[in-house]
């Protein structure tokens, strides 16, 4: 697998002016790998935006390297990266403490009598989004550390970007940015949580977790 990254060319008008919705970016992503065209296949591709000291940057976690020329189609020349993540994946271990950062979409299903299948209501109020990821975290391979105050994460985003869909309506979705610290209790459930992502709307960047090892002080 591949993590990659690139710039976001926001002071160019000419570029971005086509990223008004996730749908675009959602096109951007897919246009990176070309050769997923030429063998009539395609993957799914785990992405999100971060805000990073002021700079905005596209994430990519993928199963073959994205054209590097074609990731960075609306981003900074030369700022387009990529590296292996395999190494990294198999060096998560049970009982290991790690930073994490997840965008995700926190929604809940609501099933009247009758339905099967029932409605999907996004969650909209601060309690709610936190309620969503703890509610998950064991059925995904960790534990959120906590403290006498509470458990060790913030939500450092919330906003509702809008989705053009089917190239008409549009609808806005509900964008959740999580930061804080985990302690991994089931290497081989986080491994796939890591790969798969988390809760819905994917293809639109949501659902991609990043984590970074905290080094036990002796």
């Amino acid at each position: 697998m591949y993590l990659s990254r690139v710039e976001v060319d926001t002071k160019n008008r000419q570029k971005i002016s086509d990223l008004t919705h996730l749908g675009a970016y959602h096109s951007w992503v897919e246009d990176s790998f070309p050769q997923e065209v030429v063998k009539g296949e395609r993957k799914r591709h785990l992405w999100r935006l971060d805000q990073v000291q002021g700079k905005e940057y596209l994430l990519v976690l993928s199963d073959d390297q994205p054209n590097m020329n074609r990731l960075e189609k609306y981003g900074v020349p030369g700022s387009a990266q990529s590296k292996t993540y395999d190494q990294f994946l198999s060096q998560i271990q049970t009982g290991r403490v790690m930073r994490f950062r997840l965008t995700a979409n926190p929604v809940h299903r609501v099933t009247e009598p009758g339905e099967k299948a029932g409605k999907v209501y996004p969650h909209i109020t601060i309690a709610q989004q936190e309620k969503w990821l703890i509610d998950r975290a064991e059925k995904n391979g960790f534990t959120l550390l906590t403290t006498a105050d509470g458990y060790q994460f913030d939500m450092v985003g919330r906003d509702r970007p809008q989705l053009l869909h089917k190239g008409q309506r549009r609808v806005k979705l509900n964008r959740v940015s999580y930061e804080g610290l985990l302690k991994v209790s089931d290497a081989d459930l986080f491994k796939k949580l890591l790969v798969n992502g988390i809760g819905k709307e994917k293809a639109y960047g949501m659902g991609l977790m990043t984590v970074i090892p905290v080094h036990d002080k002796a």
